[in-house]
């Protein structure tokens, strides 16, 4: 690791100051629909309430890989900036600070983003999603986590029904005197209630994954409202489906929860795809790094505003860019080995270009004359 000056620590304290405020404000914007989508989930029954905190702590994880590099970008364009428009840099450029001394620390700063990055992008993001996968498959073996509780109604999601056990097992799967209330609409119009009774109920999961109750030694009524036709049925075993586990934090494809080690070794478009986003995010760090270096340049007492919408709408053509790069390479219409580096190697020489220019030695009025 290169040496660094007291005028290199500075800069790197200021820039992580910046990215530490920024990743903090991303991560609050960025999980607040998916905390919106985990509570819907579980007020609706599609997601058991005992693994939703679980589910947002792992969600908050996978999402590092996004929200470091653009924390990075408006930390660096902060710090910098301000620096700027306290007339810090001048100073430091009129006592021989030139343009190398911020190359240094801003590669230090991007380098140890990007191994966190890659670290998240490579092992912990995966692990992350396999490890939510596993949390609500585990929970909704039990009606427990589920969210049924001895002596409680609890409303079935999608049926516009209620249930009731005056007893649940201690790991949640097995219930005793059972209440099954539910309601529909015919295609005349009219009301149909059915109403369930039972002594014993065990849930099990069935095809598609789908969470079933099963209904052992009770009754059965099935009412038409206005009507004199009821019936009433014995049985010793009925099935009941109750709400399915669905996928609420946005992440329903299966590549994402692979172990890169499996990506490396698949010919499969789609996995390499996921192969190639990971990878390329992880050196977005420093692609962004040496784009924010010229973007930082103000005047003094400039507003940041503009630089930063300026940063933002950067940002956004790049991932979008990656988005269709992927899509491209999955879909078979791309070759993998081109990856993305077909426009992030020229982001990066382009950004290094501005800022050279930027510090670029420039010729006065009397030495261009001079030279005429």
């Amino acid at each position: 690791m290169p040496r660094l000056s007291i005028l290199d620590r500075y800069i790197l304290r200021e820039c992580l100051r910046g990215t530490l405020a920024a990743v903090v404000v991303l991560l609050v914007i960025f999980t607040g629909s998916t905390f919106a989508n985990v509570v819907g989930g579980v007020a609706t029954g599609r997601l058991p309430g005992g693994a939703m905190f679980a589910v947002l702590g792992l969600h908050l994880v996978s999402t590092l890989q996004t929200t470091l590099p653009l924390g990075m970008f408006l930390g660096i364009l902060l710090a910098l900036g301000r620096m700027y428009r306290d007339s810090e840099m001048p100073a430091l450029s009129a006592s021989g600070f030139g343009p190398k001394g911020l190359l240094k620390p801003a590669a230090v700063f991007a380098t140890g983003i990007a191994a966190v990055v890659a670290l998240v992008a490579l092992w912990l993001g995966p692990l992350a999603v396999r490890t939510s996968h596993r949390e609500i498959d585990r929970a909704n073996r039990s009606v427990i986590a589920a969210g049924l509780e001895a002596g409680r109604f609890t409303s079935l999601a999608g049926r516009d029904g209620t249930l009731f056990a005056h007893t649940v097992s201690a790991d949640g799967t097995r219930l005793g005197q059972l209440f099954v209330e539910n309601e529909r609409a015919d295609k005349d119009g009219t009301t149909s209630i059915q109403v369930i009774t039972a002594a014993r109920g065990v849930l099990h999961e069935g095809q598609g994954n789908n969470r079933y109750m099963a209904l052992h030694d009770g009754h059965q009524y099935d009412l038409r409202l206005g009507h004199d036709n009821w019936r009433v049925m014995r049985f010793q075993r009925n099935d009941i489906a109750l709400s399915r586990p669905a996928d609420v934090t946005g992440e329903g494809d299966a590549e994402n929860a692979r172990s890169t080690a499996a990506l490396s070794g698949d010919s499969d478009p789609a996995a390499r795809a996921e192969l190639q986003w990971r990878i390329a995010i992880s050196f977005g760090p420093l692609v962004l790094a040496m784009l924010a270096l010229p973007l930082a340049r103000q005047r003094p007492r400039e507003s940041a505003v503009g630089r930063l919408l300026l940063a933002v709408l950067a940002y956004l053509v790049i991932m979008n860019l990656m988005i269709i790069t992927r899509t491209f390479i999955a879909s078979g219409k791309l070759a993998a080995p081109i990856g993305m580096w077909w426009f992030l190697l020229p982001v990066l020489l382009g950004a290094a270009w501005l800022f050279a220019r930027q510090y670029a030695k420039r010729k006065t009025g009397a030495t261009a004359g001079a030279d005429a």
